[in-house]
């Protein structure tokens, strides 16, 4: 970092000393402006009036844009390009589009009277728009054409596949429901991760996933070799229908988990999670198979539930010995989803409930394409060269 660079960060953090809150926009928009001029010189592959031979093309100035964002409007300069290059800053597109929905969610409670009306003005504000019922119905109109796409988007072949659910409150009818949003990803041909599909719904579970499983038939999923998943209500029953023949392994984070329940003294948990992890870790089949033997025999007097627990869910997690050493660890759980839901809640929380099913759907959408997108231009998750399976 440059003692320029530095000038600019104690700028932003003067803004902050002086004015506070209030500050916070005008310091975002300084270190906005100063990371996308940091982006120009790595896309033209040399510094401004820098000579340099393997320079791309050339700064050509500045066009100003102001984006709507949480805390406000921000006034930035965006750098713009000459020459064999083509460049837009990444700042500005990261988010953006979960942010667009985020608003409108929020909008929509207003709206619909979930909010109080005293924070019309922190709405009008934060949101960018004017938070009547003919806005927010546009700017939803606009998200979920283009959402609604890619949902739809035609899939293929996808090896290793996971599933995975959670829930959020929705207000339906005037009466506060649970609806569950279900979640595919995948692990395509050559290695990238990429986001599947979502669905969300109050129907009954079983049901849910069959139809949830159908649309990702529909929209030409195959090849699969490995799916992964917890045991969630209505999953094993769905997936056994729609994906017959596919292997099925049971997430081995989920399996340490659901055993606490059977563990009768709290002070032995710690011991059965190491017991468990030595079975779902061992080189092969026969010797996981073995380990559990031992375990069930070892537990049968003492935690007699936790014996028979083990000999009739652990097995569902063996699945995995099939697949090439080298795939094991990444694809054995579910961990993948499990970030992927800890980034939902970041947004979701925010609006803690929402005015209807379309709604969720809407930001649960636009969080996971953001995601998709950024996985399939980014690095290899697997290395499947060489692997057997």
């Amino acid at each position: 970092m440059t003692q320029k660079d530095f000038s600019k960060l104690i700028e932003a953090v003067k803004i902050v000393e002086e004015f506070g809150f209030e500050g916070l926009e005008e310091a975002l928009a300084l270190l906005m402006n100063e990371a996308m001029k940091h982006e120009r010189s790595r896309a033209l592959g040399a510094e401004m009036y820098e000579r340099n031979e393997n320079r791309k093309g050339y700064a050509n100035g500045y066009k100003p844009k102001t984006v709507n964002s949480r805390l406000g409007r921000l006034e930035l300069e965006i750098p713009q390009v000459r020459g064999d290059v083509e460049f837009y800053p990444s700042a500005l597109e990261k988010g953006l589009r979960s942010e667009r929905a985020l608003k409108v969610a929020m909008a929509e409670m207003y709206v619909q009277g979930v909010t109080t009306r005293k924070v019309k003005k922190v709405f009008e504000k934060m949101c960018g728009l004017n938070v009547t019922s003919m806005e927010v119905s546009r700017a939803a109109k606009l998200l979920d054409d283009e959402l609604e796409k890619w949902r739809n988007r035609p899939l293929g072949e996808i090896p290793y596949v996971q599933f995975d659910a959670r829930y959020e409150d929705v207000r339906i009818d005037g009466s506060v429901v649970s609806a569950a949003t279900l979640i595919a990803i995948g692990v395509r041909k050559d290695g990238k991760r990429t986001v599947l599909g979502v669905s969300t719904s109050i129907s009954e579970a079983e049901i849910h996933w069959r139809t949830f499983f159908e649309s990702l038939v529909r929209r030409g999923l195959h090849g699969m070799k490995m799916m992964t998943s917890d045991a969630c209500g209505g999953l094993k029953t769905a997936m056994k229908a729609v994906f017959t023949g596919v292997p099925w392994t049971r997430c081995h984070v989920h399996l340490q988990r659901n055993s606490f329940k059977y563990v009768p003294k709290v002070d032995m948990r710690e011991k059965v999670a190491r017991t468990i992890s030595d079975i779902l870790t061992a080189p092969d089949l026969f010797e996981a198979k073995r380990l559990l033997e031992k375990a069930v025999n070892d537990y049968e007097k003492k935690a007699p539930k936790l014996a028979e627990w083990m000999s009739e869910n652990i097995p569902e997690g063996f699945a995995v010995f099939t697949l090439d050493p080298k795939l094991r660890r990444k694809l054995r759980s579910t961990n993948l989803i499990e970030r992927l839901n800890r980034e939902i809640k970041r947004r979701t929380r925010v609006s803690t409930l929402f005015p209807n099913e379309e709604s969720l759907l809407r930001l649960v959408s636009a969080i996971l394409m953001e995601q998709s997108e950024e996985w399939e231009t980014g690095d290899r998750y697997l290395i499947l060269e060489g692997c057997s399976v």
